[in-house]
């Protein structure tokens, strides 16, 4: 990786004030403390669970003497020492694999997958051993660990560093699935996710590492799976979606209620298990949903959220759930990224088609 290109992905993405007014839910009953971005709220979560738990530690490429390619790991060598935080060579299967043996062996391993897309060299491991050994094991060996890898656009990397893949894993059973779009979620779910018996796989936004910043609770703070999240309120369209795309939508809803159409933004921060509940309230409240995603269009999540709305909320539409999303190509080169990853302008014309309001 060269050093234009760490330099590009670590600056801080879009308008940081704009960011940290975002309207969000109440998070806790506990104090806040200073505004973290998601790496640093990342970051401050793996050294508070692997001081409360030694059986806690971190492998990965590059994650101890570099700290992580974007320092989401920084320090922590230093603090719990190279037992427990582990530099592994150049092989995501190997990485899995050795989880799956620590895991069984009673430690509880946080391996990191430096890109998202590098998860398709470790598929046997991920789908064939961590995520059906407690079913293998007839629950005996549970495998309590927290596979945490970067994913999403915007931010100009080279092939295979960019990719959704978030659809591809919520079809392998025994997988939990969890996307933070905000710095406290980013804490909350991490801690949850690392105190889970079963495997989960932590996705953390690209493009939000730095440019996503927000109130961040202090001392234990846990945010349980399957409980969706309202950023805003809306009573014309609701848009669905998680990760980096909650930012881009929240942009999109403002940008909007300028035109007086009242949008509101679902968060769905865990994908398995999905808060069903808060997708039928959503097509309830409107009648009519956006769902906004960066992957490939088909048999992506997106596909099943629409199938979901179909089977539990049909009647409470007004118009057929839309989708804006990438498209059905290999996620193209840097210069061309800005026209394949959802941007605002897309997601309004979408919630103008879902109105009848062509743009």
């Amino acid at each position: 990786m060269t050093d234009a290109f760490s330099r590009e992905i670590q600056a801080p993405l879009g308008n940081a004030t704009d960011q940290a007014a975002a309207p969000i839910a109440p998070i806790s009953a506990s104090p806040v403390t200073e505004d973290m971005t998601i790496v640093a709220a990342i970051n401050a979560t793996l050294a508070a669970e692997m001081q409360r738990d030694e059986r806690v530690m971190v492998l990965g490429e590059d994650v101890a003497i570099s700290g992580g390619v974007f320092r989401a790991t920084d320090g922590l060598l230093d603090k719990f020492g190279s037992d427990r935080v582990v530099d592994m060579p150049l092989a995501e299967a190997a990485i899995l694999g050795a989880s799956v043996g620590l895991a069984a062996g009673g430690m509880i391993p946080v391996p990191e997958i430096q890109f998202l897309g590098f998860s398709y060299q470790a598929m046997h491991q991920l789908a064939g051993q961590i995520a059906r050994f407690r079913y293998r094991s007839q629950g005996r060996l549970p495998m309590p660990i927290t596979i945490r890898a970067p994913f999403g656009g915007g931010v100009r990397t080279p092939e295979l560093h960019s990719d959704s893949l978030e659809g591809q894993l919520t079809n392998i059973p025994g997988l939990k699935i969890v996307a933070p779009a905000s710095a406290a979620d980013a804490k909350g779910l991490l801690s949850e996710a690392i105190r889970d018996p079963d495997p989960v796989v932590f996705l953390e936004p690209l493009r939000g590492y730095r440019g996503v910043k927000g109130p961040v609770p202090d001392g234990d703070y846990r945010v349980p799976f399957g409980s969706a999240r309202w950023v805003m309120s809306g009573s014309d369209v609701t848009i669905i979606a998680w990760s980096y795309q909650v930012e881009v939508a929240r942009r999109a809803a403002r940008s909007l209620a300028k035109q007086d159409i009242s949008v509101g933004v679902l968060d769905l921060r865990s994908l398995v298990p999905l808060d069903i509940d808060a997708v039928v309230e959503a097509v309830e409240l409107t009648g009519r949903v956006l769902i906004a995603e960066e992957a490939a269009p088909t048999a992506a999540f997106g596909a099943e959220l629409i199938a979901t709305i179909t089977e539990h909320a049909f009647y409470s539409l007004e118009a057929p759930p839309a989708r804006v999303s990438g498209f059905s190509t290999p996620y193209p080169v840097g210069m061309l990224e800005d026209s394949y990853v959802p941007d605002q302008k897309r997601i309004e014309a979408g919630v103008l088609r879902l109105l009848e309001l062509e743009p």
